[in-house]
């Protein structure tokens, strides 16, 4: 049983970021469509929102640089990485 709870705590773990990220890009998404959603209302002078596609940005970054990081670091646990991302062991002293 506790296999199966620490299997589903590691899922929430990766599920969370990428709902972050998610939410990010949507927000990236929104702030540009509505930009230039706004070129065919002669109404309206067209204005980027910058505070909602950096906030995205920032969530977008931080949910797959998480993502990115636990991939990475369970990679290199099984030694599937290149060479240069391998642990350097110490040199022996002579």
């Amino acid at each position: 049983m506790k296999v199966v709870i620490s299997r589903f705590v590691a899922i929430l773990i990766l599920v969370i970021p990428g709902i972050i990220a998610c939410y990010g890009f949507l927000q990236m998404k929104k702030a540009t469509f509505d930009y230039f959603a706004a070129f065919g209302n002669d109404a309206v002078i067209p204005d980027f929102n910058w505070i909602t596609f950096i906030v995205g940005f920032i969530l977008f970054a931080i949910g797959i640089g998480f993502i990115g990081g636990w991939i990475f670091f369970r990679d290199r646990k099984h030694n599937y990485v290149a060479p240069r991302f391998k642990k350097k062991r110490p040199r022996p002293n002579v």
